[in-house]
């Protein structure tokens, strides 16, 4: 018995696997897919010539990922078909990537989403569709604008009024020109495969017409409108922002906050509960956490059910610093539970004080100018900066007697993501996007299946958005951007009472011909003047999906590529850029601009906390690419806008994560390790040390492949079919499903299942088990004829492995992929394409080997044995007869 077990330990695993399989394999993993009438059109490119050395003892990621990308690039490997104008029987694959601010650098969150981009469009490219991948940038109105103010004041001490709308124009251009290009480069270092040729960029003259040309058409169709309403106000940008570019932070109680402007911290975090004085008699008391809005007050709102306030139903109360008087007013807004159950209501400076103020006719008064300074206010407030009043009211209110107490209250303050300072809500009139029936279309359009979001548990997000959608303000007080083609018209007719109007138009002369029109008077009679307002850059991202291809032009890229397939990006951008993509293709198209939206996570730290360059866990993909010291990372929060106490709060947190600063892990490694983590959910922690663990397993094909590559030997030609022993017909077992589900995975965005397949094969079926396996058969290969055939046989299965496995791998880590099978040798030299980037992806139809799971037992057992009794690799002699 002992006897039997030390065989059983000591036999080659080719002899112990069971040989009565069921088998089935395509030939499809071991030669290229050349039925049908599709020529691939890279097949007679040259051959890249300086990988004839051989493979160096060890993987360097700074080694492979030096020049392939260059080369893929110079072959045109990026491109679509040659002549676009032939329709390939595959199909057509077009994606237009979520275009990075121009004054942005990348972070992991944009190395994600060009990870998952570009593993799907080499997967496409791969299996012979036409494929385009579609760059741009976006030109940032505000954060570009801010970033070259800065500069200005910085070099030359001057402001942008200094120099006048056209002159600070000039120098954006200037800035982008010389700044604007290093996203791109960052791009091409994470390896995507875009086509360069076809780069846009959202102020371009192309993507700038279309943009009037859209805001125009909509315009005239009355879905744009202009209104007066209130607006996210940075008092520091002097503009409205998006809901986006306004930061929730969160305090738990009395908080300073700096805000730009003030030299001291401004109070926040606290509830100031003061009187109002009834007319007639008796008081109400209300609170608030921006105690200067009273000034601006108009109402008070109680609970229409709450006992308390039954017996004041109709009657007013007196503002305390002037002749005001506000009605008491019902409404069901109000929560009774909170506070004393009565709202101060300042229509003019509050969300959901407005909607009140609009339900019951109440004044709306504004007391803020541009600069956050106070108007229509009574003195001593008038031309207060706004903070400053906030002290100021709160002493006048305890000097006339109506302050009753101030406690600590946990809210959300509202920051500016820009300029850091606290968002005002404020009335200003603004243009305004009716997209009351666009988001119907648009929800519509996911209700009835044809349009897909992926995955599913964001479409109550969207269902919420679409049905409840309001209407969305597309109007930026800024100089960078695409000005509004909208004029003003004045008619000088004396007996025209209505002769104040808007009207679009591409030039001011066709403003005036309209206006003209409109008013039936002659065109000498117009005078107009453009709006100074520059449109929300989301205005241009939402109809970036066909203004890159020329529209409203009929050109051949907009019928060959629009719509496009797919569109992939973060799912905190649902609304803000994916439902303005949708609402607007299907307005100026009658299209939708994509089939099916995947939506990934958003990347987070190791410990789940948000990105943020003030906790120090910002980290440049280029920076896990080519490695960093602690002393690196510490010098780059020095370069930045940091206070200094938040400086040595980020160094803290830099030495905890990163104590010997962050290794070099690879663009592969990094890209593998993003993609593997898109199962987490809605939310990524991100912990540096499994990319690490990936630029290992880079190593491992690395030393597969040399040990494979001396193997098979420098004579060896790959066959098309050879008869294998049933450790060959195993390992191509594992190897079809591990195609299978690579296969699976790419069609459901299930990227775990696609990473987990592929690294199971080469570290554990491939490396751990098929190569221990036959290492006692090419030992054997000389000893005679028969050895020789099995050794020939297990070179050919080894071959093929290599080849399916590295084709496998090619969408997800292109260099490695690249610089191993440009080592191979070819089944086809004449007709096989000279890069694995356009090679055809593997595919199968086996079989699954249901035996197998008694073999995989039967060896883990013996590999148990092995380590318990400390036993050697050493086999026995012994013959079979």
């Amino acid at each position: 018995m002992i006897y039997l077990l030390l065989l059983l330990i000591t036999l080659p695993l080719s002899f112990i696997i069971t040989r009565n399989m069921k088998y089935g394999f395509s030939c499809l993993l071991c030669s290229p897919n050349t039925s049908g009438p599709y020529v691939n059109p890279f097949s007679l490119s040259p051959l890249v010539s300086d990988v004839i050395s051989p493979l160096p003892d060890s993987y360097s990621p700074q080694y492979v990922e030096a020049a392939w990308y260059s080369w893929w690039e110079k072959q045109g490997f990026f491109k679509p078909e040659k002549s676009i104008s032939d329709q390939n029987p595959r199909g057509v694959f077009m994606m237009c990537i979520p275009p990075p601010n121009v004054t942005g650098s990348l972070h992991l969150g944009h190395a994600l989403t060009n990870a998952i981009q570009d593993s799907l469009t080499r997967w496409h490219r791969m299996l012979g569709e036409t494929t385009l991948w579609n760059p741009g940038c976006d030109h940032a109105g505000i954060a570009t604008q801010v970033v070259v103010e800065k500069k200005l004041k910085r070099e030359r001490g001057l402001s942008r009024h200094d120099l006048g709308r056209e002159n600070f124009i000039q120098e954006v251009w200037k800035w982008k020109n010389e700044k604007g290009d290093r996203i791109y480069h960052q791009l091409k270092k994470l390896g995507s495969s875009l086509d360069w040729d076809r780069a846009c960029f959202t102020m371009d003259p192309k993507l700038s017409y279309a943009v009037q040309e859209a805001f125009i058409r909509m315009h005239d169709e009355g879905v744009i409108y202009r209104s007066k309403r209130l607006v996210n106000w940075s008092c520091t940008l002097n503009s409205a922002i998006s809901d986006i570019e306004v930061d929730k932070k969160e305090l738990s109680g009395r908080t300073l906050l700096p805000v730009p402007g003030y030299k001291e911290k401004v109070e926040f975090g606290v509830l100031v509960s003061f009187a109002y004085k009834v007319d007639g008699s008796g008081e109400v008391i209300v609170a608030t956490t921006r105690i200067e809005t009273m000034l601006g007050d108009s109402g008070v709102a109680v609970h229409p059910a709450d006992p308390r306030y039954q017996h004041l139903k109709g009657k007013m109360v007196l503002h305390p610093f002037c002749d005001r008087k506000m009605p008491i007013v019902s409404d069901e807004f109000v929560d009774m539970s909170f506070g004393t159950g009565a709202v101060k209501i300042t229509p003019a400076h509050d969300h959901n004080d407005y909607e009140v103020g609009e339900r019951h006719n109440l004044a709306f008064i504004n007391i803020l100018d541009e600069n956050g300074l106070l108007i229509n206010v009574p003195p001593p407030f008038l031309g207060m900066k706004r903070f400053e009043a906030r002290k100021a009211v709160l002493q006048a209110l305890m000097d006339k007697g109506h302050f009753k107490e101030i406690k600590d209250n946990p809210m959300v303050v509202p920051v500016c993501s820009r300029s850091k300072d606290i968002v005002e809500p404020l009335l200003k009139p603004q243009w305004y996007v009716n997209c009351t029936d666009m988001g119907k279309q648009a929800a519509d359009a996911v209700r009835e299946g044809r349009l897909k979001i992926i995955p599913d548990h964001h479409l109550k997000t969207w269902f919420n958005w679409m049905d409840n959608i309001r209407d969305w303000c597309i109007s930026r007080q800024l100089w960078w951007g695409h000005r509004i083609p909208a004029y003003f018209i004045t008619v000088n007719d004396p007996s025209d009472m209505d002769g104040h109007y808007w009207m679009s138009g591409r030039s001011e002369e066709e403003a005036r011909e309209k206006a003209a029109k409109r008013f039936n008077v002659s065109a000498d009679k117009i005078t107009l003047r453009q709006d100074d307002d520059v449109l929300d850059t989301w205005f241009s991202s939402g109809i970036f999906p066909f203004s890159i291809f020329g529209w409203p032009n009929e050109t051949q890229d907009l019928n060959v590529f629009y719509p496009g397939t797919l569109l992939e990006t973060g799912h905190d951008i649902l609304f803000f850029w994916v439902a303005r993509m949708v609402m607007m293709g299907l307005k100026l198209t009658g299209k939708l601009p994509f089939k099916e939206v995947y939506l990934h996570a958003v990347v987070r730290d190791a410990h789940g906390r948000k990105m943020s360059k003030s906790l120090g866990n910002v980290i440049d993909p280029l920076d896990v690419i080519t490695g960093i010291s602690l002393e690196g990372l510490h010098a780059l929060l020095m370069d930045s806008n940091l206070d200094p106490v938040e400086v040595e709060k980020a160094k803290q947190g830099q030495a905890s994560d990163y104590p010997n600063g962050i290794p070099e892990c690879g663009t592969d490694a990094l890209r593998f390790a993003l993609c593997a983590y898109t199962g987490q959910g809605r939310d990524i922690n991100l912990d540096v040390n499994r990319i690490l663990g990936y630029r290992h397993f880079c190593n491992k094909l690395w030393n597969a492949v040399k040990f494979a590559m001396k193997t098979l030997g420098d004579n060896f030609v790959p066959s098309e079919k050879a008869q294998e022993s049933v450790s060959d017909r195993w390992i191509l077992s594992r190897l079809s499903a591990a195609v299978g589900l690579c296969d699976a995975g790419f069609k459901a965005y299930d990227f775990p299942t696609i990473t987990t397949a592929i690294y199971n094969f080469w570290l554990y079926e491939l490396c751990d088990v098929y190569l221990e396996s036959v290492k006692p058969v090419f030992n054997k290969a000389e000893e005679d004829s028969a050895s020789q055939r099995q050794a020939l046989v297990c070179r050919q299965t080894l071959y093929s492995c290599l080849d399916v496995g590295l084709r496998l791998l090619s969408p997800i880590m292109p260099f490695v992929s690249e610089e191993l099978y440009q080592r191979l040798p070819r089944r086809r030299p004449q007709s096989d394409p000279p890069s694995i980037s356009v090679t055809p992806y593997p595919n199968t139809e086996e079989e699954v080997d249901r035996d197998m799971e008694f073999v995989m037992t039967v060896i883990k057992t013996i590999r148990s044995l092995r380590a318990d009794y400390n036993l050697t690799k050493t086999r026995a002699d012994f013959t079979l007869k």
